[in-house]
C-alpha cells in the first residue's frame, strides 16, 4: 500500500520574515526532513512548494488537490503562525471530495509552529471539517506511525469507494452473524454487494481441460512440501479454484464469500482448500457468506505485507491468554518452523458430503493483530487485539495439535494481549482473522475512526 499524499505547508511570516533575533520563521530544514520521513515510510509525496497564507493561495492549492482523483489525503503542516480565517474556506470545500487531512503540527518553540497548528485544529473542529491532529517530530517513530496509520487508513477509504464485493450461494450453516445489510454497506463503505448461485461455479468449473488442470497443478506445488494427491476430489477442488478466479474476474468482483455448506460442499467439493489459496493470492474473501468477516479479511490483507488466515477461534486458555484458531483458511506461505505446508485430506464429511482437501500447517511466529469486524443492533463495530503469534516446542507439537482431534488442520496458536474477559464479553462470532504485523493495530483505529465506526480496542 503506497497512500498519495499531498504536503502543504502554511503560514503567514513567511517569504524569508524573521523574528527579532533574525531568524526565519518557516524552518526549511524541519520541512525538508518531515517530507524525507513520510517518503521513507511508504508515502508518495505530491508537494506544494508555496507557504500557503491568503485565501486566494488557499483556494488555488485546495482546488488542484481536490480535483486529483488519486490521491488519498493531504498533510497540513504549520510552519508557522496563521490566520485560521483565509484557510478555512478553501479546506471546507476539499472536504467535500472525500479525500483525508492531516495537521501536523511539528514541536519547537522557533518559529511558532505550535501557535499556529492549535488555532488551526481549532478552526477545523469548530467547522466541523474531519481531519486527524498530529503533535510530534519527523525523527519520532510513533509519530510517523501515527501520520501513516491515518494515511493508509484513507488509501483504503477510497480503494473501497466504488468496489464490489461478490456473494457465491446465500447464508451458509446458519450463521446470524456475518449476514450483510447491502443499504447499509453502500452507506458506510461505498461498497456493493453483487451475488451469482453457485450453478455457475459447478459449470465453470466442468469447462477446464486437462492441460490447464496440468498447469494448476505446477503452479500451486511449490507451496507444499509433498506431492499433490491424485483422484477425483483432488481435481474437483483444482476446478473449482479456477473456476472462482474466473468468475470473480469476469463480474469484476474486487472480493467476495461463499456459501460452501450447505450447498457447493455437498454438491460438488468443499471449500476451505480453494479459499486457502486465493488467500495466498492476495484476494479477500470468506465462507458462509460472512460479510464482516470478509471486510477484515479485506483490510488486514491490504493494510498487511502479507496475507492472512481466518479461522475459528477453537480453544481459548485464560490461565495464559492463550487463543488456538483452527481450520478455515489458511495460506500455506504462512507455515512456520514446523514445517512447509502440506496437503491433506479435510476429513469431515457431517460439513460437506463432497470431500476435499486441507491445508496441513502450523503458523509461523510473529507479531500482529486479531479483528474482526461485527454489528450490535445493527451498527458496526470492530473488535481490534495485539498478539503473538508462537509455535509450540518440538516435542510438544503433534499432541498440540491433536488436542482438537484434527490434527492435520492449519493451526495458530496465539498469545493475546488483551483482558480476556472483556475479550470473550465483546467477541460476536466464531470466526477470528489474523494479519501480521504490528502496525496493523494503528491502521484498523484509524480506518474506524475515519469511517465511524465503533473500535473495540482491546
Amino acid at each position: 500500500m503506497r497512500p498519495k499524499v499531498g504536503f502543504v505547508v502554511f503560514g503567514v511570516h513567511k517569504d524569508g520574515v524573521q523574528d527579532a533575533l533574525g531568524q526565519p520563521f518557516v524552518d526549511e530544514q524541519v520541512i525538508k526532513e518531515a517530507r524525507a520521513a513520510l517518503l521513507a515510510a511508504g508515502a508518495e509525496l505530491v508537494v506544494d512548494d508555496l507557504v500557503i497564507s491568503t485565501k486566494q493561495e488557499a483556494r488555488a492549492c485546495f482546488s488542484r488537490f481536490k480535483a486529483m482523483e488519486d490521491l488519498d489525503l493531504v498533510v497540513l503542516f504549520s510552519g508557522t503562525w496563521i490566520w485560521a480565517a483565509h484557510l478555512i474556506a478553501a479546506l471546507r470545500d476539499y472536504s467535500f471530495s472525500g479525500k483525508g487531512l492531516l495537521l501536523w503540527i511539528h514541536p519547537g518553540s522557533q518559529g511558532w509552529r505550535t501557535v499556529g497548528g492549535l488555532e488551526m485544529q481549532g478552526a477545523l473542529n469548530e467547522v466541523d471539517i474531519q481531519h486527524r491532529s498530529v503533535y510530534g517530530g519527523s525523527d519520532d517513530p510513533d509519530t510517523i506511525d501515527r501520520i501513516m496509520s491515518y494515511c493508509r487508513a484513507n488509501h483504503e477509504k477510497n480503494q473501497l469507494n466504488m468496489s464490489t464485493a461478490g456473494m457465491f450461494g446465500g447464508r451458509g450453516l446458519g450463521q446470524t452473524t456475518g449476514a450483510a445489510d447491502a443499504s447499509q454497506w453502500m452507506k458506510v463503505f461505498g461498497v456493493d454487494i453483487d451475488s451469482r448461485d453457485t450453478t455457475q461455479l459447478i459449470e465453470t468449473a466442468k469447462r477446464f481441460t486437462q492441460d490447464e488442470l496440468k498447469k494448476v497443478r505446477a503452479d500451486i506445488q511449490p507451496l507444499f512440501s509433498n506431492p499433490i494427491m491424485e483422484g477425483e476430489s483432488v481435481e474437483r477442488c483444482l476446478r473449482l479454484y479456477l473456476a472462482i478466479k474466473k468468475v470473480v474476474k469476469k463480474e469484476g468482483w474486487d472480493f467476495y464469500s461463499i456459501q460452501g455448506l450447505p450447498g457447493i460442499g455437498d454438491d460438488y467439493i468443499g471449500i476451505n482448500f480453494v479459499q486457502s489459496l486465493m488467500l495466498e493470492q492476495r484476494i479477500a474473501t470468506s465462507s458462509l457468506g460472512d460479510f464482516n468477516t470478509l471486510m477484515a479479511v479485506k483490510l488486514l490483507n491490504d493494510f498487511s505485507e502479507e496475507p492472512v488466515y481466518y479461522g475459528d477461534i477453537q480453544h481459548v486458555d485464560k490461565s495464559n491468554n492463550e487463543i488456538k484458531i483452527i481450520t478455515g483458511s489458511c495460506p500455506p506461505s504462512l507455515a512456520g518452523k514446523v514445517g512447509p505446508a502440506k496437503f491433506a485430506e479435510r476429513g469431515l464429511r457431517s460439513e460437506g458430503k463432497a470431500g476435499g482437501l486441507s491445508v496441513d500447517l502450523v503458523c509461523k511466529s510473529g507479531e500482529g493483530v486479531l479483528a474482526r469486524l461485527g454489528r450490535r443492533n445493527g451498527q458496526f463495530e470492530m473488535i481490534i487485539v495485539r498478539c503473538t503469534v508462537f509455535e509450540p516446542p518440538a516435542d510438544q507439537i503433534e499432541a498440540r495439535r491433536s488436542e482438537c482431534g484434527f490434527p492435520d488442520w492449519p493451526h495458530a496458536f496465539v498469545t493475546a494481549h488483551c483482558d480476556f474477559d472483556r475479550l470473550l464479553e465483546a467477541w460476536h462470532s466464531q470466526y477470528v482473522v489474523l494479519g501480521y504485523r504490528p502496525h496493523l493495530y494503528g491502521d484498523l483505529l484509524a480506518f474506524c475512526e475515519l469511517m465511524g465506526i465503533r473500535a473495540i480496542a482491546l
